[in-house]
């Protein structure tokens, strides 16, 4: 008689446990939570202080009009400081502790790997981070979703323009030598060793360094006539307007979609240079583009929202990602899981016209946009001079 109670008891329990057990994380019936490890006072601040505010004033607009299926949107932002074992930790917190439903806008390439050891066991989604790495989205997993083109792209399109339009044929590189900086010699050397160009040396940079006349003498010493830099962006707006105050007014720059940011263009300008810079990244820049009534209107939301009369690289991406969350959460319907949610993500097929590309997901394919905009400096503004699609 007594394990008959027992055995009762425990199929009441099991009963009435299993809805609780079959819930997904971060998902409730008023609220979705979303986190975010970012860098809000390192080296890539300027891209994703601004994210995180873009992101979240969108969110506040879905939000105030009743949110998605009748959940609010609730981002989690945590900053790390551009170094892996804060990233680790936010990740922890966001994961464990606060039980996100997905990640957002996850800063830096090392910072997204560390992360994907918490990420993966529990199939947390992880979309738009700010890096172009290959591995946000190799090997594929289900719960992998980039943005936009890989460095490793961009860096392929970037350098046939400048060989084929800027009489490239010597680069050196100038990189941080993190999983970042490695995608990118990865491929110059590749490039170098199929003969499409000329290597010379090849320097490592600390995040806080902040001297590049030494780097820079090595660079006028290997022959070089374009430098391919993957550093903070600071540093790189260090690193160029030292070569043109040493003289090196000939010598062309390539940055990735790491350095493509309004800042540089800005920040290079007040140092009076103003050109021989180019960039490929996955988006077109703002400026070019501020009479297009969508860029317009968002432009005013946007400085409404957070004071700031405009928007800058971060921003775009910030907000545009804050867009991809909202029309999965939209296309997954009001019975949100994983799996309903990475299908709908798989669904999505639409024009970013804030961005300026065509964003579109497949159960093969994983990465936004396949666009590459190859662009260049012009007197303190970037100027569209090619897509590669």
């Amino acid at each position: 008689m007594k394990n008959k109670k027992i055995k009762a008891l425990f199929l009441a329990t099991s009963l009435f446990a299993t809805p609780l057990m079959a819930a997904t994380q971060g998902v409730s019936d008023d609220e979705v939570k979303i986190g975010g490890a970012l860098d809000l006072s390192g080296i890539f601040a300027p891209f994703s202080v601004p994210a995180a505010a873009a992101a979240n004033a969108y969110f506040d607009e879905v939000n105030a009009n009743g949110g998605v299926h009748g959940r609010k949107i609730n981002y989690i932002v945590e900053d790390h400081g551009y170094q892996v074992p804060r990233a680790a930790q936010a990740a922890n917190k966001l994961i464990n502790r606060d039980q996100v439903f997905a990640m957002l806008l996850n800063m830096g390439t090392p910072q997204n790997l560390a992360m994907f050891k918490l990420m993966g066991p529990k199939g947390i989604p992880n979309l738009s981070p700010i890096t172009n790495a290959r591995q946000m989205v190799e090997p594929p997993e289900p719960w992998k979703f980039a943005a936009a083109s890989s460095y490793y792209e961009a860096v392929t399109a970037g350098m046939n323009y400048l060989v084929e339009n800027e009489g490239t044929k010597r680069v050196c590189l100038m990189i941080l030598p993190t999983d970042f900086g490695s995608e990118i010699e990865a491929r110059v050397q590749e490039m170098a060793d199929a003969g499409s160009i000329e290597l010379g040396v090849k320097i490592g940079h600390k995040p806080d360094e902040s001297d590049f006349t030494g780097a820079l003498g090595k660079v006028k010493s290997a022959g070089c006539d374009t430098v391919g830099l993957a550093l903070g962006v600071s540093q790189t707006i260090n690193a160029i307007s030292t070569a043109r105050k040493l003289g090196m007014d000939d010598l062309k720059f390539y940055v990735s979609a790491a350095g493509f940011h309004t800042v540089l263009a800005k920040g290079l300008m007040q140092q009076g240079v103003t050109g021989g810079v180019f960039a490929g990244a996955g988006t077109q820049d703002l400026e070019a583009r501020v009479n297009e009534p969508a860029v317009a209107e968002w432009m005013e939301q946007y400085k409404k929202a957070t004071g700031e009369d405009f928007p800058g690289t971060g921003a775009i991406l910030g907000r545009s990602a804050a867009e991809l969350l909202y029309r999965a959460l939209e296309a997954a319907g009001p019975d949100l899981t994983h799996e309903s949610f990475i299908a709908a993500m798989e669904s999505l097929d639409y024009d970013d016209e804030i961005s300026g590309n065509h964003v579109d997901f497949s159960t093969t394919d994983h990465v936004g946009a396949d666009e590459v905009f190859i662009s260049r400096i012009d007197n303190g503004s970037w100027v569209l001079v090619d897509t590669i699609r």
